[in-house]
């Protein structure tokens, strides 16, 4: 089976990640990570987290995939030869002198190619293969043919990782100007604002004020804003190409997301190892799994040739809500820890790593003054209530969404 890989955009998200299946998780230092309003990892938290994940057998990817100036090279390498002597499994670089440099100057630390170096054919994979990298994160404009193309041409110790989840650039592998332009904030140094996603319309140079949308749904008009990526009930597919590693993307969303959409791509890698007829038994359940977290409209990329449409994705949606997650389990009852209100009475879904769960809310007591309630609202409060199945730190309950729109 291939290495499923998550985001760990923070400690929380990473041990989400593992919890619910992750084989590799891939996060970032504050600098050179491209994704710099995420949580990230300090030092002290990296080491942290390779603790983490290596007593549990698993990974840990560093993303240092910024494009960075001359100046900031003895930083980068600096950075690079810390966190090889720290143990981090492999770091992934985009630009062509930076992994130049990385290979020279910090020989120990494995190299993986990210896709926004843009590796489209096996030429550009076999240099990098001949100057030591060990795997190739292949561009998202590639159609499954052509990575089985790709995949045959290829020595069979350079690895082919894609992405097979979560949201999609407008641009091509992620190599845009649009948030430099209107915003100063650059997308290939980490700090896009993501001006794809924002609501447009045309004007007319003679009548200033006077807007037309371009393209208009009840939700309005997104005429750049791209469909979320969703390959679940494709995974053979993607295992019959050669793909080593499923990347789920994701290092701005929270545990809840991380853990829901892990799980759901475990448990169909581990049904597909049973058999196919398990797997594909099991995809109408999963594929409901997906659309309980966070996102946009699904679709299947550039996996099938180019996607119709390619924008137009509306804001995000999600069936159900995280509401608190599992401190502690004893006796049938749980220790939460509150995201959102929930009532008793109401019914929720205990996720954990074996499935879901759903259960009635019979009661609610305070944690800290043991008082019997009907309601709880205030995030980070801390309750009790009887749970009928068994459950562990670092399990999630959601309710429904009452703001979904469907």
């Amino acid at each position: 089976m291939p290495e499923l890989l998550a985001p760990a955009g923070g400690m929380a998200q990473l041990k989400a990640a593992i919890r619910f299946g992750a084989d590799a998780v891939y996060g970032a230092l504050p600098a050179f990570g491209l994704r710099a309003f995420a949580g990230n990892f300090t030092w002290e938290e990296l080491a942290q987290a390779l603790l983490y994940v290596h007593q549990r057998g698993r990974k840990f990817y560093l993303t240092l995939n910024a494009l960075p100036y001359e100046e900031e090279f003895p930083a980068l390498i600096d950075t690079a030869r810390r966190a090889a002597d720290m143990g981090v499994d492999a770091a992934l670089v985009s630009d062509l002198g930076a992994f130049l440099a990385l290979r020279r100057e910090a020989p120990a630390l494995p190299l993986h190619i990210s896709t926004q170096a843009n590796t489209l054919n096996s030429e550009a994979a076999s240099f990098y293969a001949r100057q030591g990298a060990r795997r190739i994160v292949l561009a998202r404009e590639l159609s499954l043919q052509r990575i089985c193309d790709l995949r045959q041409k290829l020595p069979a110790d350079l690895e082919l990782e894609a992405f097979v989840h979560g949201a999609m650039c407008m641009s091509y592998s992620g190599r845009c100007m649009l948030s430099d332009h209107l915003t100063g904030r650059g997308g290939n140094r980490g700090a896009c604002a993501q001006p794809c996603r924002w609501e447009y319309a045309l004007v007319e140079k003679k009548r200033p004020g006077e807007y037309w949308p371009i393209e208009e749904d009840g939700r309005g008009t997104y005429l750049l804003s791209a469909y979320d990526l969703n390959m679940l009930s494709h995974l053979p597919a993607l295992i019959d190409a050669g793909i080593a590693s499923l990347k789920i993307e994701g290092r701005m969303k929270t545990e809840y997301y991380v853990a829901t959409v892990v799980g759901a791509y475990r448990r169909a890698l581990d049904a597909y190892a049973a058999g196919e007829e398990a797997y594909r038994a099991l995809l109408p359940e999963l594929e409901g799994e997906l659309r309980k977290a966070s996102h946009r409209p699904f679709n299947t990329g550039f996996y099938f040739g180019p996607p119709a449409p390619m924008a137009g994705a509306a804001g995000f949606t999600q069936e159900m809500e995280y509401v608190a997650q599992v401190e502690a389990y004893e006796n049938g009852l749980a220790t939460l820890q509150l995201k959102n209100r929930f009532y008793v009475g109401d019914t929720l879904e205990l996720l954990c790593p074996a499935g879901v769960f759903p259960f009635r809310v019979e009661g609610i007591t305070l944690a800290d003054t043991g008082a019997a309630v009907d309601t709880v609202s205030i995030a980070g409060q801390r309750v009790i209530i009887p749970l009928p199945h068994p459950a562990e730190a670092g399990d999630f309950l959601r309710g429904p969404n009452r703001n979904h729109r469907g």
